[in-house]
């Protein structure tokens, strides 16, 4: 673990081994089991390095910003590698996209580190009145396993540039590429502004829940779990940001699947999907809504489509796919699946177990899609994190947005259409924080980025997001003193008549 600047095992000695996901019998290495003395360490030391990393000036900042973001491009793919052996995400379609988000997210906060700056009220001349955004502080970062590396740069380079000091809590699942970025970035920040701790959720990630020198924790994880983390951290009013779970919608409109569209739309849901990470994302458009007249033609042109990917070992050029995290989201997966086929009137429209070769030695499930869906049913209301797209039909706008918002979750949303009025129309009332009009692609740096509802409280991806979640606003009121007018003076007379 990286705490206060060393390199450090856990203090009473314990490790784990981490196995990749996409080949069960290779070891990639062992990480501390840390606990909760290995927390107050880590926090210690960044309460430590706090004072002198805020007192900064912000070009101070900015510049170990861009020297880090410079030095993890130059080890993008070494990332990337490493991120499709611990993940199981496939290393051309996730890993070393997800690798250039983390170099992309670094060199726009150390771009916009100047931008963390108050305002001036014109309140009169005896006045001046004006706000300093400060940082919130020590942030307990808690990460997820799905995309490690991209909700890393979510967390670190936004809470270092407003001049807090960070502790980031690696999922027990997929601990090294956020390691390898520690290794990376300390190089260019003081000791302890940057910690990394490993270990299991309920042990070190509890604890730093309660620290009482923790004054932010940023986690992203699931809504069941974001729940509970609200619930400790508000008990000693910290600061909060939760992002969290989706049951995202995907909702085709006829003119989306004319025949010059329909192939475009098609890919389009593919996309948004997130098929290729094995539908492990909480943005993922798994509820697919699709206009009763195009259902069938729509359905046979995504089938064909998803036909298509090569589900394999993360680390081949060839796959699409990956693997499962582990065996426990696998099962769940398949559980999922298994009680979906089990559900009177629904048809098994592809089949993900035609997908898995002989020989994958991993947690593999292919792309599924289930066609007949109820909205009411638990795979259309609860969120699977595997590759599993959920088919409904529909034939009203007011019914299909209606159904689109019966969801505990408000995440992201999709909308497939040729007519503009329809799709903003539908757009404006789908209950969710992050919409998208005829593309399924992923979050865009610079666009603030959270949910609605279940799916979490805060935003990130932004600068304005950063300023909402990693500093808070002091007003400062003084009083100026304003000289008092002295007598009026004639002008002297020059020449000419009085």
């Amino acid at each position: 673990m990286l705490i206060g600047g060393e390199w450090v095992a856990a203090l009473d000695g314990e490790w784990s081994e981490v196995v990749s996901p996409g080949r069960r019998d290779v070891v990639l290495g062992r990480v501390p089991v840390g606990h909760a003395n290995d927390a107050d360490r880590a926090v210690t030391a960044a309460r430590k390095a706090l004072p002198a990393w805020r007192a900064l000036h912000f070009k101070d900042r900015q510049k170990a910003l861009l020297k880090a973001a410079d030095a993890l491009e130059a080890r993008a793919e070494e990332l990337a590698l490493l991120t499709a052996a611990d993940t199981g995400n496939a290393l051309r379609t996730q890993a070393r996209p997800e690798s250039q988000t983390l170099v992309n997210l670094f060199r726009y906060f150390g771009g916009v580190a100047g931008e963390f700056k108050g305002t001036v009220l014109p309140a009169g001349d005896d006045q001046l009145q004006y706000t300093r955004r400060e940082p919130l502080g020590v942030v307990a970062g808690i990460l997820p396993w799905n995309s490690p590396l991209m909700i890393a740069g979510m967390k670190t380079p936004a809470s270092l540039a407003a001049g807090n000091t960070l502790v980031l809590k690696t999922a027990q699942e997929a601990p090294l590429t956020i390691l390898k970025m520690a290794e990376i970035v300390s190089e260019f920040l003081p000791a302890g502004v940057l910690n990394v701790v490993t270990g299991r959720g309920s042990d070190i990630g509890e604890a730093l829940l309660v620290h009482p020198g923790v004054d932010k924790v940023s986690f992203t994880g699931s809504t069941e779990i974001g729940m509970h983390v609200g619930q400790i951290a508000g008990k000693r009013l910290a600061h909060q940001s939760l992002e969290l779970g989706g049951k995202s919608p995907n909702i085709v409109f006829p003119s989306a699947a004319s025949a010059e569209q329909l192939d475009t739309t098609a890919a389009g849901v593919l996309t948004a999907m997130r098929f290729t990470r094995q539908g492990q994302s909480c943005t993922a458009g798994s509820r697919l809504f699709v206009h009763a007249d195009v259902y069938d033609t729509f359905l046979d042109a995504l089938v064909g489509k998803v036909k298509q990917l090569k589900v394999g070992d993360p680390l081949d050029e060839a796959s699409d796919m990956g693997s499962i995290i582990s065996q426990k989201q696998y099962d769940s997966v398949r559980g999922y699946i298994e009680d979906g086929k089990s559900q009177p009137g629904i048809s098994v429209a592809l089949d993900g177990s035609e997908f898995v070769a002989e020989g994958l030695n991993g947690f593999y499930q292919g792309p599924t899609i289930l066609a007949g869906v109820e909205n009411s049913w638990r795979i259309a209301q609860e969120e699977i994190f595997g590759p599993v797209l959920v088919a409904i039909p529909w034939r009203d706008r007011d019914d299909v947005i209606r159904m689109a918002n019966d969801s505990h979750y408000g995440l992201g949303g999709y909308i497939w259409s040729q007519d503009l009025t329809e799709a903003l129309d539908t757009a404006h009332r789908v209950e969710s924080g992050w919409i998208q009009v005829n593309q399924g692609g992923g979050q865009v740096i610079g666009q603030s980025y959270g949910g609605y509802k279940l799916s979490g409280i805060g935003r990130e991806f932004s600068l304005e997001g950063a300023l909402e979640s990693f500093t808070q606003i002091k007003q400062i009121n003084v009083k100026l003193g304003v000289p008092t007018p002295g007598p009026v003076v004639a002008p002297p007379v020059t020449g000419g008549q009085p």
